[in-house]
């Protein structure tokens, strides 16, 4: 693991372009799922020394939901195009139904903090959540709820977690 403060990316094209899986829970029980919301920053301590922070978000449907909750730790892994019909796969499917990993050419590996991450990922953040809390529909822009939550579907959850460690290829 280096020094996320060495870390040297577009954080716009991460999550919008290149899409991630979002996973919680240890090696023995731990669901995955692909996002491209989110963000990266600083938080909470004085200018030079904040903590760098993660933002994900998760509908409560979701099968990682429960382990997002579950657990203290996440891990947000980003990958190459070659990896995109994988990372597609395991955002149309629920661990709920089957072991959709298997399914995929990724393989698991145990992380830092107790977290699973990818031997293929060329980037993976090791996370302690901080924070985490349901968004209030009645703070969201109407033209946003009505392009994602009209079909009475719940906000989104966001959790925001403190960096500890990161892998870079």
């Amino acid at each position: 693991m280096d020094n996320i403060k060495e870390l040297n990316t577009d954080i716009f094209k991460l999550f919008d372009n290149q899409w991630a899986l979002l996973t919680a829970g240890p090696m023995d029980d731990y669901n995955t799922m692909t996002i491209s919301w989110g963000g990266l920053g600083t938080l909470w301590n004085p200018a030079k020394n904040g903590r760098q922070v993660a933002t994900v978000y998760v509908r409560p449907s979701r099968h990682t939901f429960s382990y997002m909750e579950a657990n203290d730790t996440f891990t947000i892994s980003f990958f190459d195009e070659s990896h995109r019909k994988d990372l597609s796969y395991l955002g149309s499917h629920s661990g709920r139904d089957e072991d959709k990993v298997a399914k995929t050419s990724l393989t698991p590996k145990a992380c830092a903090e107790n977290t699973v991450g990818f031997a293929e990922a060329r980037l993976t953040l090791v996370c302690k959540k901080l924070y985490s809390d349901a968004m209030d529909l009645d703070k969201i822009p109407e033209d946003v709820c009505e392009k994602f939550y009209n079909d009475g579907t719940e906000p989104h959850h966001f959790y925001i977690g403190e960096i500890v460690a990161f892998e870079e290829k």
